[in-house]
């Protein structure tokens, strides 16, 4: 299991007429990574800093950079905030427009902290689970009896289509996929059989 955002989220702090700027995005390469940096630096082209740090679940690689403050006031708070809510596959950029104001160490650090928190806060966490993808096809008379047992196993419906038969896409945890398949065999007297199509990581708490 492991903690990822979707899609991107942005949110701001101000201290002192510097205005900081978090933005995050889901990056699970460093290509990816890289391209949403030198995407946010092309938006804010007057900008004095564009601090980045980001995780990678591939090669366990994680970077960070200070871009012009301080060693140690802002690329790594931001890394120790995301460390800290065991996010991977992510990358935040906090751009400064800078005040005229100086902060010091401990303000830099503050602000650089509270606008990655802003943007962690904007963005919808995912809480990743290695799954089964199964496929289930059966006829009516059967899908109020599987579906009775999604809660049981904690699965959840991808996706479904409802022709001549009902055919289902499924994500069951992967530790209870083989207890659920054999469940809907005995309740349907071997006449569904589901199919385990694959194992990959899933957020199950997404809607269906």
């Amino acid at each position: 299991m492991y903690r990822t955002v979707s899609g991107t989220g942005q949110g701001e702090y101000e201290d002192r007429k510097s205005r900081f700027i978090g933005q995050i995005c889901h990056t699970s390469t460093e290509e990816e990574a890289i391209a949403f940096i030198d995407s946010v630096k092309s938006q804010n082209r007057k900008a004095r800093h564009n601090v980045y740090a980001y995780i990678l679940r591939d090669g366990n690689t994680t970077r960070y950079t200070d871009d012009g403050e301080p060693s140690g006031t802002a690329g790594v708070p931001v890394l120790e905030l995301m460390q800290h809510e065991g996010l991977v596959d992510v990358c935040v950029v906090v751009t400064r427009y800078f005040g005229g104001i100086l902060l010091g160490t401990g303000g830099l650090v503050r602000a650089y902290t509270a606008a990655a928190r802003a943007a962690i806060d904007a963005s919808h966490i995912c809480e990743m689970e290695e799954c089964a993808v199964i496929s289930v096809v059966c006829d009516y008379t059967y899908y109020g009896t599987l579906q009775n047992l999604f809660p049981k196993y904690d699965v959840r419906t991808v996706s479904s289509d409802f022709a001549d038969n009902v055919s289902l896409m499924l994500y069951c945890r992967a530790d209870l996929s083989d207890e659920f398949c054999s469940a809907v065999t005995d309740l349907t007297n071997g006449r569904v059989t589901p199919k385990t199509e694959r194992i990959e990581f899933a957020d199950m708490n997404a809607s269906s």
